[in-house]
């Protein structure tokens, strides 16, 4: 088999075994790997709630990963949510995928809750639970250090050990496995870190007909502006995106109350540059190498923790916005969910915090020391436990990244419709209102957009299965890694089938959250958005967004879904006739 390997890794930690089996060919060919393999392997467990033994914790690569396909040395962690209650599934850059193809896995399927903390090594030779009493409570730079000299390590810090509801896994390199709580699932298992290391090499059909897929590809990344343009984030990073933002009056502001900070040229893409000296890094084999380290080799924040640690909370201290993100990558927080859980917190105690405040406030909250018990919760359960439930900007309990949907209609509808919640990468309507790729649209209008987002949804699936970066489609497009996939694999797939594929997975991810009680009372947005406008500016008016267009265009998507009124299945029997 070319491209796969076929093995998975099934450790059931409440045996203490570690056992490899086969994944069949058919499954593989249907799913790819990553998020739509993840997900059907789920298929028997999604039922099950976040914190329950049984569930499993899945990591999957992809055929591209192990071989040079740019931007494919990524996996997707793949479990449900103990943050939002729907399955989720989470991608990650860094060596660790890498080195776990080259140990010869396309999966490791993860169940059971061990009775001592234990971490698990991933070894061609030989897959070994270790006993890990040592490393718990230790955070995650003294963690990947301890742990180095076996390979490639992911780990959790003391927000997953805690039961975090957002926290994350880290790997060593500094990527997160970031949003959706999962790193609390890990904590939960009594599993502290994985460690990968191996030799094997992914074997490529046709080599020849690779080579020329890569330079098609290559050729379309040099000529992006978004990825290599003076201002692209191959050379700021994605706070390139922080002047946009302001210019186009939607940088969410204060807990969303506004769409706009006067000081936001304070954490831009070249004041990070000049504060920080910033360098260029990213993951590994990438060309784009968007990631961005200071002098020290500090992992920079990246747009939407800049602006969450910024704007939301009323900061314009860069080195204050640093040192939050430097905090939760070594506790272990997804930086986007513990900002805006202070920033709703902020509005709730009628004081946003100040630069020193936050520090302290998110150790509290891995540690869930003194306020931290309530902040740990994430902003919907904080708001409501003091009364004012209003205030937790999220959908499905995610809270809303860096980008006003006052400001982006598409953006309204995809937050609504993403499966795993309140989350921007599952459309990415970005591209086409903002940064006005392929083609731009009319961001204040709904009109052609449920039509839109349902094919962007069922793209992305694809593009999370193969795993490659979202950033490699500004210049990319599914024809170019559907070569470069048949290239490697020897199995033909063009732009049609990997969307078929996409839709499979979107639609095996509703299914799962309807049996688990999701409905169209969950397919909305907080109040807000409806009844307050964005800040003003320039010429650039940002109204509430017109409820009745919005139920409409959410209907018509409904119904280009195959949904009922209600956002359900009409046929109990899907999963039946799926792969």
């Amino acid at each position: 088999m070319f491209g796969w390997t076929g093995k998975l890794l099934h450790v059931d930690l409440t045996r203490g075994t570690c056992e490899r089996r086969e994944i069949p060919t058919d499954i593989l060919h249907a799913y790819l790997g990553g998020r739509g393999l993840g997900v059907r392997l789920m298929r028997d467990y999604f039922r099950l709630g976040p914190f329950e033994p049984d569930l499993p914790l899945i990591f999957a690569v992809g055929p591209l990963c192990g071989t040079n396909s740019p931007t494919a040395a990524r996996l997707s962690c793949v479990s449900r949510s103990p943050l939002t209650g729907t399955i989720y599934d989470c991608s990650a850059g860094g060596r660790f995928a890498w080195r776990m193809k080259a140990a010869g896995l396309d999966a490791v399927f993860i169940t059971g809750k061990s009775a001592e903390p234990v971490f698990l090594s991933i070894d061609p030779a030989r897959d070994e639970l270790h006993p890990a009493q040592s490393l718990w409570g230790k955070g995650v730079k003294e963690t990947v250090a301890a742990l180095s000299g076996r390979g490639s390590v992911t780990t959790i810090g003391p927000a997953g050990e805690n039961g975090v509801l957002y926290a994350n896994i880290m790997m060593g390199e500094g990527n997160s496995i970031g949003r959706g709580g999962l790193g609390a699932v890990m904590g939960a298992k009594g599993l502290k870190a994985i460690t990968a290391q191996g030799d094997g090499v992914t074997g490529v059909a046709d080599k020849e007909r690779f080579d020329a897929a890569r330079g098609d590809v290559m050729r379309l990344f040099r000529a992006s502006p978004v990825i290599f343009g003076e201002l692209g984030i191959a050379e700021y990073g994605t706070p390139a995106l922080v002047d946009l933002m302001a210019q186009r009056r939607m940088a969410p502001t204060e807990n969303f109350r506004s769409t706009f900070f006067a000081d936001s040229g304070n954490y831009s893409g070249p004041a990070i540059r000049k504060e920080c000296g910033a360098k260029k890094e990213g993951c590994y084999g990438c060309p784009i190498q968007c990631k961005k380290a200071s002098a020290a080799g500090e992992p920079l924040p990246e747009y939407e923790t800049v602006n969450h640690f910024g704007a939301l909370n009323g900061i314009s201290n860069l080195h204050a916005i640093v040192k939050a993100n430097s905090l939760c990558n070594e506790l272990g927080l997804d930086t986007i969910s513990a900002a805006a859980t202070l920033s709703a917190f902020g509005e709730a105690r009628g004081r946003f915090p100040d630069a020193a405040e936050v520090a302290s406030l998110l150790a509290d909250i891995a540690y869930r020391h003194d306020q931290g018990e309530l902040l740990s919760l994430g902003s919907r359960r904080m708001a409501e436990v003091l009364g004012k439930p209003e205030l937790s900007m999220s959908v499905k309990s995610l809270e809303l990244p860096a980008y006003d949907p006052r400001g982006a209609y598409g953006m309204a509808l995809a937050y609504v419709t993403s499966n795993r919640g309140g989350c921007h990468l599952r459309a990415y309507p970005i591209s086409h209102e903002i940064l006005r790729k392929p083609v731009p649209t009319d961001r204040f209008s709904f009109s052609g957009k449920a039509r839109i987002i349902k094919i962007a949804e069922d793209v992305n699936a694809a593009v999370d299965s193969l795993v490659a970066c979202k950033f490699a489609f500004f210049g990319a497009t599914l024809e170019e890694y559907g070569e470069l996939l048949s290239a490697v694999t020897g199995v033909e797939y063009g732009p049609e089938s990997l969307k078929a594929i996409g839709e499979r997975i979107y639609l095996t991810e509703r299914f799962y959250n309807c049996a688990n009680g999701f409905d169209r009372s969950q397919d909305t947005l907080p109040r807000r958005f409806f009844e307050e406008a964005g800040s003003a500016g320039e010429g650039i008016d940002v109204p509430p967004i017109d409820r009745a267009r919005f139920d409409e265009e959410l209907q018509k998507y409904y119904r280009i879904r195959g949904l009922d009124e209600n956002g359900r299945f009409g046929d109990c029997n899907l999963l039946d006739e799926l792969p």
